[in-house]
């Protein structure tokens, strides 16, 4: 996790940098080769310094992905496809007992996990540059080729891409000139009182993610059963969690849709605590319910935080959003390995975290179907706008029961 940590960091800034086509391919490189020493290393110190660099490379693989990805969309698919880009993830994971039950040879295991992303090399001939990038660095012909070879795969027209393109970049001249004006930087995130509220929501609920989600998958170990089976349940159940947030996030909103998520996963994982050890079923049962609610708040906070941070901020608080998702994941083991101690702490532990997570999102506004804030003070007027709804929903209520 420290390695996913560095790597998001690293590769965030070379993305920035070069792109986003050139650091995903090399993320991709970096990871089978490291991963294949990792199998075949005599020493235990060269292995743990390539599942560093194949973490650290996971991490590259992970934000720039998802930058290029969310960069390729168009406004209207982006927030379905960025949840079912944890499908891929969720298939992964669902893969792994499969693999593990029939290689029980550690060396075969790691190479059979790395190998694979050799296949992924060939994104450099298939995916084409971000054209954001392209445009906010000044490359606005190569960019309008991009664009039109999108538009011929689609069969739109492509005459007036140029025009459309100058068009843009006029009008995010104007944007750039208004954001210019208020340079974000840390301290901007808790520098007000709202903003203060809205980043300490968002981290701690990212923090609940990172720690709960991997915790929980550890902790399944130590339940009684089939440990492959149990870890198989567990991937499966974020399968139809993630299509549902696709729903979810569009019908509730982005703030019911985290609290209910939340409180699903904190009870069902406090009742584990509390459940006699057999039958097994029943605490198999809360975990794979946990592990739903955990698969639905993932992505949910994904979106909300792009969403919640103006454009003036919002590298800077996703990407320490995320840097709080990574401190709980490599936390999570330390937690669960306390079943040793007592067994019913790790899922007090697990299933307290989520329900302050979702104490703290009744703080938040909702955010569905509003312009993304460009400064902070747009950003705040997310406040004012809940509050009105709220007075127009008890107002609604009161004229319907007189």
């Amino acid at each position: 996790m420290l390695g996913i940590l560095f790597g998001n960091m690293v590769f965030g800034y070379l993305s920035d940098k070069y792109g986003r086509k050139i650091p995903l391919v090399s993320a991709v490189i970096l990871q089978a080769v490291s991963g294949t020493i990792a199998a075949f290393s005599p020493w235990f110190p060269l292995f743990l310094l390539m599942r560093f660099l194949a973490a650290l490379a996971t991490g590259g693989t992970m934000v720039t992905s998802f930058v290029l990805t969310m960069e390729l969309i168009g406004t209207e698919w982006r927030t379905v496809v960025g949840i079912l880009y944890q499908i891929p993830f969720n298939l992964g994971h669902l893969l792994l007992p499969a693999i593990s039950y029939f290689l029980r040879n550690w060396r075969y295991f790691q190479a059979a996990i790395s190998l694979p992303s050799i296949l992924l090399i060939f994104y450099y001939w298939v995916m084409p540059e971000s054209p954001r990038w392209l445009l906010a660095s000044g490359k606005q012909e190569e960019a309008i080729k991009v664009l039109e070879r999108a538009a011929a795969c689609s069969k739109l027209p492509t005459k007036n891409i140029r025009n459309d393109v100058v068009e843009y970049l006029n009008g995010k001249e104007l944007l750039n000139q208004k954001i210019e004006k208020q340079k974000g930087n840390f301290i901007d995130l808790v520098r007000t009182p709202i903003m203060r509220i809205y980043t300490i929501a968002i981290c701690f609920n990212w923090l609940v993610c990172g720690l709960c989600f991997f915790g929980v998958s550890q902790f399944i170990g130590h339940l009684g059963g089939n440990i492959f089976i149990n870890v198989a349940l567990s991937a499966v159940i974020q399968l139809p969690s993630t299509i549902f947030a696709c729903w979810a996030t569009k019908a509730w909103g982005r703030r019911k849709t985290l609290i209910s998520a939340n409180i699903l996963s904190g009870v069902a994982l406090i009742l584990i605590g509390f459940v006699p050890a057999e039958p097994t079923w029943i605490k198999s049962t809360l975990s794979m319910t946990g592990m739903f609610g955990l698969a639905l708040s993932f992505p949910t906070v994904y979106i909300y935080s792009g969403e919640l941070f103006p454009t003036m901020l919002r590298n800077i608080g996703v990407g320490t959003s995320s840097m709080c998702a990574r401190i709980g994941s490599m936390a999570a083991p330390f937690v669960a390995s306390l079943v040793n101690v007592e067994p019913w702490i790790p899922p007090i532990i697990f299933g307290l975290t989520p329900l302050i997570g979702a104490i703290l999102c009744f703080k938040l506004p909702e955010t569905l179907d509003c312009k993304l804030p460009d400064t902070v003070e747009e950003a705040e007027m997310f406040e004012n706008r809940s509050k009105k709804l709220k007075n127009l929903e008890t107002v609604n209520g009161t004229e319907m029961t007189s």
